[in-house]
């Protein structure tokens, strides 16, 4: 398949279902080979067979971040299989819902360990490999607007998504000169699998008429910067945040 990422190994985390799916095929779509990770097997390997059936190299390969010790010899299975990694797509991530008063520590300790320390050990582990090979690597991690707004009962939620976008600059800085691009994408509310039926409610209606569009966006509406991240164009482009939102974490609403 020819596109802007021939040639090009990719690896998607958490891409079972959502964005990572999504990312999944638009790097498929671009000419990347792509290393499909996440916990349910059986959704990513329907997905990694979908991607053959288009013509795209893919491989499906169950991975759970949480578990930090396990990444390092997921990403030897997928130089095994594909070659050396590319780009790495951070995208698994937990909601880490409830207000602070009401959240339990385990859940806490949960949003954490996948949200911040799988996307930094995935990152490393990547980098690892991409400098040994010599590879000029692209790290895109999804971070969110929770990065730098405030998304009421959500506060271990931004969290952890301001803590990713601080890793970002950090590791960007500190892999500057291996020639590696770390950058963080941070998408505002799309409907998922995941919050489809909040939408629906009084309360998802009146969220939904306080954005300044009063509408979700859609997985495509990424695109365009997702690919400038994980391609060719982010050559000069590191530590940075990119924040497509429709405008939603703009102040004021109503």
């Amino acid at each position: 398949m020819a596109g802007q990422l021939s040639g090009k190994i990719a690896v998607v985390t958490g891409a079972s279902g959502g964005l990572g799916a999504h990312f999944a095929r638009l790097l498929a779509r671009e000419g990347a080979a792509v290393a499909i990770t996440a916990r349910r097997s059986d959704k990513i390997e329907a997905l990694a067979g979908e991607l053959r059936d288009s013509g795209a190299k893919a491989v499906a390969l169950p991975l759970d971040v949480a578990d930090a010790h396990a990444i390092g010899p997921t990403f030897d299975q997928v130089q095994a299989k594909l070659g050396p990694i590319d780009i790495l797509v951070n995208n698994a991530g937990v909601g880490g819902e409830g207000l602070a008063l009401e959240l339990s520590i385990e859940d806490f300790d949960n949003t954490f360990a996948v949200n911040v320390r799988g996307t930094y050990f995935a990152a490393v582990e990547a980098a690892r490999r991409m400098i040994a090979a010599g590879v000029e690597g692209r790290i895109v991690n999804i971070a969110s607007i929770a990065s730098h707004t405030v998304l009421p009962g959500l506060s271990a939620y931004c969290g952890s998504k301001a803590a990713v976008a601080m890793l970002t600059k950090s590791l960007a800085r500190e892999w500057a000169k291996r020639g590696i691009a770390v950058n963080a994408l941070a998408p505002g509310y799309i409907e998922t699998d995941i919050n489809a039926a909040w939408w629906p409610t009084e309360g998802g209606q009146k969220q939904l008429k306080g954005f300044p569009r009063r509408r979700l966006m859609e997985a495509s509406d990424l695109d365009a910067a997702f690919l400038m991240l994980a391609g060719p164009a982010a050559r000069a482009i590191t530590g940075t945040l990119v924040t497509v939102d429709d405008g939603q974490s703009l102040p004021g609403g109503g």
